[in-house]
């Protein structure tokens, strides 16, 4: 069998093939400049926008829909900062236009955000899955940010949403992948994409998280913060690529006691 590659093992969300199993984000960048060019480096093909920074023109976001190629970048429109369903669903029409003047006309994907929490900003599952209905029958193609549960990720599936993106571990954190148990089953069951989203902060828990076998992850803050961020996306869109080469390979199963590597027979033998 042939070895998998990138161009071979394309992801697919809402009937849409994406190359890259990383997607990023547009904020907290240090400058566009360094935006534009971690995009570029890190080789991804989705990136998630907040609409409402966007349209209030939020400081790091003047300029930001014509500083994006978005004829080979496909926007996923965000509701980032809503607290509850009613506003979720507001700004997530309002994003379906933000992506028709890039010129996406077909574009109907939201990233569901409903945070009412803002501490430890942690999702609403009712006011998410309630939003998430209300969604999927206006036609929009639903990839609901959730903590990791996985009832509330199979109900999700159920009323029709196209991905579930469990968070590894709060926004902004670094904390990696401490809620990996629930993700595993998560996975397990999932018959849509799972997609890791938040609390990843170093490339080798975003190959983790493939390698579990996560279809993706999205990873803004550990790209944008970093100290150089180009380098660090770069980075991460190699440990996805290995991480989701690694689970298509197949894993050497654990064991309880060491197994030598050389052959134990047909050893010289001293002499008496």
């Amino acid at each position: 069998m042939d070895s998998p590659s990138l161009l071979s093992d394309p992801l697919t969300i809402g009937g849409r093939q994406f190359n890259s199993r990383l997607f990023t984000g547009t904020g907290k960048y240090p400058s566009m400049a360094s935006m534009q060019q971690s995009i570029e480096r890190s080789g991804c093909d989705m990136i998630t926008v907040a609409v409402r920074r966007v349209q209030t023109v939020a400081a790091g976001h003047e300029g930001l829909m014509d500083a994006i190629d978005w004829e080979r970048i496909w926007m996923l429109p965000n509701t980032a900062g809503c607290t509850d369903a009613e506003e979720a669903v507001r700004v997530a029409r309002l994003g379906r236009e933000l992506a028709k003047l890039a010129g996406q006309e077909d574009n109907t994907f939201v990233k569901l955000e409903v945070i009412p929490d803002s501490r430890h900003l942690l999702p609403d599952p009712i006011g998410t899955l309630d939003a998430a209905e209300q969604l999927v029958k206006e036609g929009f193609t639903v990839l609901p940010y959730i903590n990791a549960d996985p009832l509330l990720a199979r109900r999700l599936e159920e009323i029709g949403c196209a991905t579930v993106m469990p968070l590894g571990s709060p926004i902004g954190s670094g904390q990696g992948l401490n809620n990996s148990a629930n993700i595993g089953l998560i996975i397990e069951n999932a018959g849509v994409p799972v997609v890791v989203d938040a609390g990843i902060g170093v490339p080798s828990e975003a190959a983790q998280a493939l390698e579990m076998g996560a279809d993706a992850v999205l990873v803004n803050s550990a790209i944008a913060l970093a100290g150089d961020p180009a380098a660090m996306a770069e980075a991460m869109g190699q440990a996805v690529m290995a991480g989701r080469t690694a689970h298509l390979s197949g894993r050497l199963p654990r064991r309880e006691q060491a197994s030598a590597s050389s052959p134990t027979t047909g050893l010289v033998q001293s002499s008496p």
